[in-house]
Order: C-alpha cells, then sequence, then structure tokens
C-alpha cells in the first residue's frame, strides 16, 4: 500500500510542478529564422506570395506524400487559403489565410490548425534587400498558447525553429537554381 501511495504522491508532483512552471510561463510565444538569398528582393517575393509554391520548399507539406490540399481564392493575395488534410500526426489538418500583403516587402498569414490540436497563429514574412542582388528573408511564427499548453512555448524554438529554418534552406536552393 505505501508504494502506491510513493507513486501516487510523486505523480500528484510531477503534475503540480508542470501546472506551477506553466502558471509562470508566458502565453504568447514568437519564432524568427532568417536567410539570405541570391535574387533581387522583388524575385524572391514574388514567390514567396504564393502559398502554392510551399508545396516545393515546405518541409511539413513533404512530410506527407498523400497529403490532400486545396487552395480557395486567388493566391498571394489578401484572402486565399492553403488548406491541408493528412492522415500523418506530424501535418494535421488546418489551413492558412494570406490576412495582409505590402508589395515586395511582407505577406502576413494568420494558420489555424484544427488537428492535431487546436490553435489559431500567425506568420510574417518579411523580405529586404541585402546588397548586392540579395536577398534576407525573414520568417516570424507568432501566437498565444492557453494555460497550461503554454507549457510547450518554452520548447517552441527547438519545436518549430529548426524546421522553420529547413524551409528557408529549401526556400535559397530553389531560388538560386
Amino acid at each position: 500500500m505505501s508504494i502506491l501511495i510513493t507513486i501516487l504522491a510523486v505523480i500528484g508532483s510531477l503534475i503540480a510542478l508542470f501546472l506551477i512552471i506553466a502558471f509562470f510561463t508566458p502565453r504568447e510565444f514568437s519564432v524568427e529564422k532568417q536567410i539570405t538569398i541570391s535574387k533581387a528582393k522583388q524575385e524572391v517575393f514574388n514567390y514567396l506570395k504564393l502559398l502554392k509554391n510551399q508545396e516545393y520548399y515546405s518541409i511539413w507539406v513533404m512530410k506527407d506524400p498523400n497529403i490532400k490540399l486545396v487552395y480557395t481564392g486567388n493566391d498571394g493575395t489578401v484572402g486565399a487559403t492553403s488548406a491541408w488534410t493528412s492522415d500523418d500526426k506530424n501535418v494535421g489538418v488546418g489551413e492558412q489565410e494570406i490576412k495582409k500583403i505590402t508589395d515586395g516587402e511582407s505577406m502576413e498569414v494568420e494558420i489555424r490548425f484544427k488537428k492535431p490540436f487546436q490553435a489559431t497563429n500567425n506568420a510574417v514574412t518579411t523580405v529586404s534587400s541585402a546588397g548586392n542582388g540579395q536577398t534576407t528573408v525573414s520568417n516570424l511564427f507568432y501566437g498565444k498558447s492557453k494555460f497550461p499548453m503554454n507549457f510547450s512555448n518554452l520548447f517552441m524554438g527547438k519545436l518549430v525553429g529548426k524546421d522553420m529554418q529547413k524551409n528557408l534552406e529549401n526556400l535559397k536552393v530553389i531560388l538560386e537554381k
């Protein structure tokens, strides 16, 4: 009986620790990555603003060869959406919608995850001249997490940062061909 009580006490202590850490963890998160590409700024922006081009550089899209993608609206304009459905738990179900475009400068999208979890986050892609025909592309992913799921914000940089950087590296390879 004392072993059972000890096990329950340890489990209860771990749950309490998790909740205490989550209580003090910020609800908001942001992760930013960037890369420099040897192409003119407008050319890079014109490629990036098309949601359909993500099929060629987004590792999240490429993780599932059976992913189902549906595009609505006029791609590369405000209101255009890309919805995905995948049986792969690392891809899941969701959609993104272009919310704002500043031509040649930036694009903001709202990302609505439906499965394996529900969340609405945002991403901003910005391009800036790096001189000598080069362009710096910056991706910012940000959002809010409800308590106690905000605990994962402590690891957000590790969870999505590596994938964001790989997307940028894939983009660089495509555009510099």
